[in-house]
């Protein structure tokens, strides 16, 4: 198995933990995050669920653009994670905050590795 099989992998393995997880303890989640709204973590786990689901499709594919549009996707993710941490918008606990941060921090370590990984594999088919 190659680094980048190995960092899609690890990207589908927490995608779809944290969707399943978001879905399951939705409503012990939105108190964390001091909402009572707790549709946001079906909606943003359901999400995460059928981004995992394309990730574990590319692990044997490996195709360049799709793997790309993945990592894109990620540091999407790191941006709008910054953007909610700085702003506040939906005024949400510290803890509510630190979590967002961690999971960006892990999100951006998977899309780096991403990168270093594609890189790799490109440079041993050239």
């Amino acid at each position: 198995m190659n680094k980048l099989q190995n960092a899609l992998k690890f990207n589908a393995l927490f995608s779809s933990t944290s969707g399943i997880l978001m879905i399951l303890l939705n409503q012990q989640i939105a108190k964390l995050f001091g909402t009572n709204n707790n549709s946001v973590f079906w909606i943003v786990g359901l999400a995460l669920i059928f981004f995992a689901i394309t990730i574990w499709h590319e692990v044997k594919k490996q195709r360049k653009i799709v793997v790309i549009w993945i990592i894109i996707q990620d540091f999407i993710w790191v941006l709008g994670s910054i953007v909610l941490i700085i702003f506040n918008p939906f005024q949400l606990t510290e803890v509510g905050n630190l979590i967002i941060g961690i999971i960006a921090l892990v999100v951006l370590y998977m899309g780096i590795n991403q990168i270093m990984g594609l890189k790799k594999t490109i440079t041993n088919t050239v």
